[in-house]
């Protein structure tokens, strides 16, 4: 058992990004904050499953080439091998949780980011 506290963490990127409360053994929680316009890069992983829960604003994520809009309150589900990109299109900060399991060490593999239609 264990207890963090969201504010003693930061975000990969100053200001967005995710900001890791736990990584592995079984699985990663993170908090993400996408600031306007900022992105994260099309990737897929291979044994991972990827999960986002949105919490505040709204953020357009791109799964096999088709354009998701999720606002907060909504939850999407990626399995292995799906090809996703998370984008801020808005003009707000978005928060979002995000879990991914079973945990793998390298499981991330970065391609092209899609074009959004």
């Amino acid at each position: 058992m264990f207890i963090i506290d969201e504010k003693d963490k930061e975000y990969r990127f100053g200001d967005s990004g995710p900001k890791y409360l736990m990584q592995g053994p079984r699985m990663n929680f993170a908090v993400v904050q996408f600031m306007p316009g900022k992105d994260f890069r099309a990737h897929y992983h291979e044994v991972m499953e990827e999960n986002f829960y949105i919490l505040e604003g709204t953020i357009t994520v791109v799964v096999d080439g088709t354009a998701h809009t999720l606002n907060p309150g909504q939850f999407m589900h990626i399995e292995p091998g799906e090809v996703h990109y998370v984008i801020n299109q808005s003009s707000a900060v978005v928060r979002m949780v995000s879990t991914l399991a079973p945990f793998q060490q390298n499981d991330k593999v970065e391609v092209d980011n899609p074009p959004i239609g």
